[in-house]
């Protein structure tokens, strides 16, 4: 399959094939586009996806077992253990471990984390109305709906 151009090349057309029914390759491609997206709009807040969104994890559910939001989040607990340690010291979050069980690690914002979100939750949901890009109301909704049954995660 190793086809030399014959004339100029179209570098604004690139063929993906089967790749263009893969829903791994799509949601990649989403992904980063989403992502880019976000810096745009929220990296001059201090804002970065994977950190805002255990901070508003952990604020929806307190006291919830810092390897459950891991596995849930699908984090690697290694870099979910680095990830808590500096949201603990920069003041949003408190580790909880309680007596009878000192390897369970329980998370909740402090006063400083909830402002935190709460300051920036408004400019976190305008991010994600921008990041409907080209689809209609009815089309997100049933990107979503998918997206939620595709993943397990049915949130509504």
């Amino acid at each position: 399959m190793n086809v030399q151009p014959v004339g100029a090349v179209d570098e604004d057309t690139i063929r993906f094939g089967e790749l263009g029914q893969s829903v791994g390759f799509l949601l990649r491609i989403a992904q980063l586009q989403s992502f880019d997206l976000f810096f745009q709009r929220l990296a001059s807040q201090g804002l970065k996806p994977g950190e805002f969104t255990v901070l508003w994890v952990v604020g929806l559910n307190p006291g919830l077992r810092q390897g459950t939001i891991a596995a849930r989040l699908r984090i690697k607990p290694a870099h979910m253990t680095k990830l808590v340690h500096r949201m603990v010291e920069a003041g949003y979050v408190q580790r909880n471990v309680l007596d009878h069980d000192r390897r369970s690690v329980r998370l909740s914002l402090t006063d400083k984390g909830e402002a935190f979100v709460q300051s920036h939750k408004q400019a976190f949901l305008e991010f994600h109305q921008a990041e409907r890009l080209n689809l209609t109301d009815a089309e997100f909704a049933t990107l979503m709906q998918l997206l939620g049954k595709l993943t397990g995660i049915d949130d509504t």
